[in-house]
């Protein structure tokens, strides 16, 4: 077991144990740790989506918490893989679970990573998992209307990040920090959460049908990764 991997957990149950794994994930991991570099941006998000929940800020409420937790589950158990063998990592979150202490890569590609891993991949799943479990469908009611709500919170995450590596006051003149800076303009959060909509629709008409399924799920795996690896280039 690597000594730096979180203690596996139960799944979650409701945003606030999310919240709280997510904490807990934090809290045993070196900051500048890949893992823990997504995390706090994904903590920053979770929190914001529970605050709003509370506050009636979403049309359903109910679905955006179920899927809330189904999706963050996703990622727990990408964080308790690190804890068996290495071949057992999932093949989405492979490239960043194995480049975590990689130096020469900034917290920023490691939470851009992360943050492919999870919407490009989970994201669609656990929209489907969520339909499932609630009787819905992707399309139905103000489903995407609340899915796009979440848009502004990430947008505002990963602006906090990419300050945090590049200080305003900053000139980009440095070659390292340039190269960095073009890799991050090249990846845009709201296309990917478009994408994942659509794949999610996509899985959803398929869902009754067992090849499709996992040659669609297992090629979205191997293509999310791919992106991943162009994401933590050492430049």
């Amino acid at each position: 077991m690597d000594p730096a991997a979180p203690a596996p957990a139960p799944p979650a149950q409701s945003i606030d144990d999310v919240v709280a794994r997510l904490e807990s994930i934090d809290a045993a991991l070196p900051a500048g740790d890949g893992v823990a570099c997504f995390n706090r941006m994904y903590l920053e998000v979770t929190s914001g989506v529970r605050d709003r929940v509370g506050q009636g800020f979403f049309g359903d409420p109910a679905f955006v918490s179920r899927l809330d937790v189904v999706f963050a589950n996703l990622y727990f158990a990408a964080v308790d893989a690190l804890s068996g063998p290495p071949n057992g990592l999932p093949v989405a979150w492979q490239p960043l679970l194995a480049a975590r202490g990689t130096p020469g890569i900034e917290p920023i590609q490691f939470a851009l990573a992360g943050m492919n891993a999870h919407i490009n991949h989970d994201l669609p799943l656990a929209v489907v998992t969520t339909c499932t479990d609630l009787k819905t469908a992707p399309e139905d009611g103000c489903h995407h209307d609340d899915y796009t709500k979440v848009d502004a919170l990430l947008n505002a995450s990963v602006e906090s990040v990419r300050q945090s590596f590049e200080p305003p006051e900053v000139v980009i003149i440095d070659q390292h920090v340039a190269a960095v800076a073009n890799i991050i303009d090249n990846w845009s959060i709201n296309a990917a959460r478009e994408v994942a909509w659509d794949t999610a629709v996509a899985l959803w008409d398929v869902r009754d049908f067992e090849l499709a399924t996992r040659l669609l799920t297992g090629s979205l795996a191997r293509t999310v990764a791919m992106a991943s690896r162009g994401l933590l280039l050492v430049v």
